[in-house]
């Protein structure tokens, strides 16, 4: 006869999920940052998340999203998971497992009414190297900024960090922050008219000395993917 199964019979690792929240201000690509309030490493910035509640989340996801509104205040209209990240030197309070989900977002304002966070903020990417910064996030901001870049490439996730209605012009200014060099604006026009996620507004907004027609997206869309990277 089997052995009943005693969980406690094992040292158990802690598991905990992250979130990589992008956005994109004034012309620079922000990402979304805590500084910690308590050890282990109080005083440093991470990312928001925190340990899976067996009594609260159905499922990871759920973990991720409480996360964001209980650290951040912030709800997004999707979530995509990054990687597992594990290790025995990743948390000094013993082995440690991350799911980490990452996401582009509109700009919105951000605050945290919990004791265990000092601060919430968007910070600019750039400032990444010199900021003191908890755990093994760093690599994680890293894998995730690796992975956008590759998404905006192929896909049209950057419409995700726009205004509910947007130009073309918008649209093309946000993907060539993400990606770091130049698209051609008819190659991205043909990925508008193939992706069947937008729809026109009877409005038209002053831009660069023209008008220019608005956009939003259809209700409940799919990200579009396409076969072939953006070219210069």
């Amino acid at each position: 006869m089997s052995q009943p199964y005693d969980i406690n019979a094992f040292d158990n690792p802690l598991f905990t999920v992250d979130n990589v929240l992008f956005t994109i201000k004034e012309k620079r690509l922000m990402i979304l940052m805590v500084k910690r309030a308590n050890d282990p490493y109080k005083g440093r910035w991470g990312l928001p998340g925190g340990f899976v509640d067996t009594q609260l989340d159905d499922s990871i996801e759920m973990t991720a999203l409480r996360k964001l509104k209980e650290k951040t205040n912030i709800s997004v209209p999707y979530l995509e998971q990054l990687e597992v990240f594990s290790g025995l030197n990743r948390d000094p309070r013993g082995f440690s497992v991350t799911a980490v989900f990452y996401a582009l977002t509109s700009h919105q304002s951000v605050s945290s009414y919990l004791e265990t966070i000092a601060d919430v903020q968007w910070i600019d990417i750039q400032e990444l190297n010199s900021l003191p910064v908890a755990f093994d996030h760093k690599l994680i901001i890293k894998t995730a900024r690796d992975r956008l870049e590759q998404k905006a490439l192929y896909s049209m996730v950057p419409v995700y960090c726009l205004p509910e209605l947007f130009t073309i012009g918008q649209l093309k200014s946000v993907i060539e922050i993400i990606i770091g060099k130049t698209i051609q604006r008819k190659s991205l026009i043909r990925r508008i008219e193939a992706s069947n996620m937008f729809e026109t507004i009877d409005q038209k907004i002053k831009s660069g000395g023209r008008l220019a027609q608005v956009y939003q997206l259809k209700e409940n869309v799919e990200i579009a993917h396409f076969e072939r990277n953006f070219s210069n």
